[in-house]
C-alpha cells in the first residue's frame, strides 16, 4: 500500500521505497512500515540510501509531540504530512545527484543530520547539497556512524561553543551513560576537562571507560549533596533545573539544559545580567562543520561509537519502546538492510 506522502525536501516521485511513518501522536503502536514512492532529486539535491538510522529520546519526543515548541513546527493535533517519515541522524551512500551538484557523487558514503525535516527512517531520502552531511570516517561501518551524528555534534555545541569549556574545568553531566551524555562525557575530555558522570549503578562501567574520572550512581545518592562544585553542569536528559544545581556551581558556573524550557530561556537572561552563575540554553541544528570535528575527533581516538541494541526496520517500534523506558546505553541502531 502506498501513502500518498511528499517527501522531505518536495522531491518528484518514482519507484518505491519502505519507510516507517506516523500520522498520529502517540506511544510506539502509532509507527507503521509503509510502502513510499522513492524521491528523486532535484537540482541542487542529492538522494542518499539509508544505511542505518538511530532512535533517539528526540525522536521519541517527536513521536509523542511532547512540547507546544515541537508541535508548532511539526503538527498542532497530528504531524504534518512532510514530516511523518521521522528519523533524524543517519548514515548511507549517496545513489543519484541533481544538476549543479558538485560536492558529492554517486558512491559516496556519507553521515549527517536530516533535523526537524527527518526522513531518516525511508531507505532513501533526498537532501539539498548544503545540508549538514559529511564524508563518512574511516573505519566505522554504517551503524557506528548513524550513532556518531546527533550526540556529540549536540556535545561539542553545548560544551565547546556555549559553555566555553576550557581545560582543567570541573564538568559534570547528568544522564552520562546516554547517547548525547556518553559522548559529552568524551567530548569534554578532549577539551582537557575533569569529568563526573550521573547514571545509574548498572552504567558505572560504561561511564568510566569513556572518560568519567568520577561516575555518581544517583539511585543511591544525590549529586547536589556533595561538596564538589563544578564549573559546567550539562544536563544531556533535562532531568533537573538550575534551581536545583546552583548550589553545586562554582563562582561564574555554567548550567545547560538540552531541551530548555520556557523558565530556562527568561533563566538566561536575568542570570546573564544579575548572577554569578549562568543558565546557557540554545539549540543545536546546523551541524555541517561540526561534523568535521567530530570525525577529527574519531580519527584521533578521542571519540567512540556505543551501541546498545540494534534492530530492523520492521522491529522500529519495539526500537522505540526500549527507548521510551529511559535505560538504553549510548544509542540503539535501525539496520535499514537487516531483516
Amino acid at each position: 500500500m502506498t501513502v500518498p506522502l511528499v517527501p522531505r525536501s518536495g522531491c518528484l516521485i518514482s519507484e518505491t521505497m519502505r519507510a516507517a511513518i506516523y500520522r498520529r501522536y502517540g506511544p510506539p503502536e502509532v509507527i507503521e512500515i509503509r510502502t513510499l514512492m522513492k524521491p528523486v532529486p532535484k537540482a541542487g539535491e542529492i538522494r542518499v540510501r539509508i544505511e542505518a538510522t538511530t532512535v533517539t529520546a528526540a525522536c521519541g519526543m517527536m513521536r509523542r509531540g511532547d512540547t507546544l515548541m515541537a508541535r508548532l513546527v511539526l503538527g498542532l493535533l497530528s504531524p504534518r504530512k512532510r514530516f511523518q517519515v521521522a528519523g533524524i541522524e543517519f548514515a548511507g551512500t549517496v545513489e543519484s545527484v541533481g544538476s549543479s551538484v558538485e560536492r558529492w557523487h554517486p558512491g559516496d558514503r556519507v553521515f549527517g543530520f536530516a533535523g526537524f525535516n527527518a526522513g531518516a527512517y525511508g531507505e532513501y531520502c533526498c537532501f539539498p547539497e548544503s545540508a549538514s552531511l559529511a564524508p563518512m570516517p574511516e573505519g566505522l561501518e554504517f551503524g557506528q556512524a548513524a550513532s556518531l551524528v546527533d550526540g556529540p555534534t549536540t556535545a561539542l555545541y553545548f560544551l565547546r561553543d556555549l559553555a566555553q569549556v576550557k581545560e582543567g574545568e570541573q564538568v559534570l553531566i547528568i544522564g552520562a551513560s546516554g547517547s548525547v551524555g556518553g559522548a559529552a562525557v568524551q567530548v569534554a575530555r578532549a577539551l582537557g576537562a575533569r569529568v563526573t558522570g550521573v547514571c545509574s549503578g548498572s552504567n558505572f562501567e560504561l561511564v568510566r571507560s569513556l572518560g568519567a574520572d568520577t561516575v555518581v550512581d544517583y539511585t543511591q545518592e544525590d549529586f547536589t549533596q556533595r561538596s564538589d562544585r563544578y564549573d559546567v553542569i550539562f544536563d544531556a536528559i533535562t532531568n533537573t533545573t538550575f534551581s536545583k544545581c546552583r548550589g553545586s556551581l562554582a563562582s561564574g558556573g555554567r548550567y545547560l539544559p538540552t531541551v530548555p524550557r520556557v523558565r530556562d530561556y527568561l533563566l538566561m537572561f536575568w542570570t546573564k545580567v544579575l548572577g554569578k552563575r549562568r543558565v546557557l540554553c540554545g539549540m543545536s541544528v546546523e551541524k555541517r562543520g561540526a561534523l568535521v570535528d567530530v570525525t577529527a575527533l574519531i580519527a584521533r581516538g578521542a571519540l567512540r561509537p556505543t551501541i546498545d541494541r540494534r534492530y530492523p526496520l520492521e522491529e522500529i517500534a519495539d526500537a522505540h519502546r526500549y527507548v521510551d523506558t529511559g535505560r538504553k546505553k549510548g544509542n540503539v541502531v535501525i539496520d535499514m538492510s537487516a531483516v
